[in-house]
């Protein structure tokens, strides 16, 4: 579903919406008013059958006077209990609507970048092979070519955990096999694993030795690697990327700057949702998914920690995430 289709149905959906509630609103006050009037021509036809000369005339019109009230104060109570349920009702439904068409445009997206994403990494790494098998190549040469059909392999099983990942959280999947990790030398081995397979870019490592924590290896493992491809991903080949980590009193901080195109404050409360990514899917260049950040605020939610992101002066960003001690 392309951006104009979705705003277009939305548009359809806003419509009916208050259509329909402006409905239900008039047909609620022409009832309040059909059984006002009821019970005004009711009232007025009790009072023409009294006698005017009864002694007990004007106690009688004073019941019938305080039980048009009383009928009165009913139909408004009444009227205000239904029109306070419509609201809530149409209020709901609006919202799933809404909520409903964004995911499947959201979806949407994803099925486009997932498509992009693996035929990328399989198109490459067949022509390389293919390259190798059909020709004589130098020895220089051919080893480039299998350092990036490795990088290419690498990436596509990187993109495959990531969803199964997201596949399993969703299922709900918890963190129930946590023992204690060597966090620094976890963070290290990542640092040196993307640097050999960025050897044009500068990855800087700040690593306080001997930092331990209670949790799943594999899950730390993919939160460290996320937010450094995504540091990378997001940061001009001429900029640095730092990962530092050390550990205070209350807690264990990992952070992963970058000197990149930064994020927007309105972004950042959503870029952790599950498929967003900022933009037009049709016309991003850079490689991505939605999922990686997403996986990283689950991750942490499930090792009782946290994830934020801010503005890594003058330009980038910083995650930061925080494991309790």
């Amino acid at each position: 579903m392309s951006v104009f289709a979705a705003k277009k149905k939305l548009a359809f959906v806003t419509i009916v919406y208050w259509v329909l509630l402006l409905y239900m609103i008039t047909a609620l006050a022409w009832w309040f008013i059909a059984l006002q009037n009821q019970n005004a021509l009711m009232a007025k036809m009790r009072l023409a059958e009294i006698n005017k000369d009864d002694p007990a005339y004007l106690q009688k019109v004073s019941t019938i006077e305080d039980s048009k009230a009383r009928k009165t104060a009913q139909y408004i109570g009444e009227g205000a209990t239904f029109f306070a349920l419509i609201l809530l009702g149409a209020v709901f439904v609006f919202n799933a609507v809404r909520k409903q068409i964004k995911l499947a445009q959201q979806q949407q997206n994803f099925m486009m970048a997932i498509t992009h994403e693996l035929k990328t990494p399989i198109a490459v790494t067949k022509l390389n092979l293919e390259t190798l098998l059909r020709r004589q190549l130098q020895e220089d040469t051919q080893q480039k070519l299998i350092k990036n059909t490795l990088q290419e392999t690498n990436r596509l099983n990187s993109l495959c955990n990531n969803i199964l990942l997201a596949s399993q959280l969703e299922a709900g999947l918890n963190t129930t096999s946590q023992q204690e990790i060597n966090l620094s030398e976890l963070v290290e081995s990542s640092v040196k694993d993307f640097s050999m397979r960025f050897i044009d870019r500068q990855i800087i490592g700040n690593i306080n030795e001997a930092i331990y924590i209670f949790g799943e290896e594999i899950l730390i493992e993919m939160l460290v690697n996320n937010l450094i491809e995504n540091a990378l991903k997001y940061s001009p080949k001429t900029a640095v990327v730092t990962i530092s980590l050390n550990q205070n009193t209350n807690a264990v901080l990992l952070k992963v700057c970058d000197e990149g195109i930064g994020i927007a404050d309105a972004d950042k409360k959503r870029i952790f949702e599950k498929f967003y990514r900022a933009g037009n899917e049709n016309v991003r260049t850079t490689k991505g998914t939605g999922l990686g950040l997403y996986l990283c605020k689950k991750i942490m939610q499930g090792h009782n920690g946290s994830i934020s992101v801010t503005n890594n002066l003058p330009q980038g960003s910083i995650f930061t995430t925080s494991f309790n001690v």
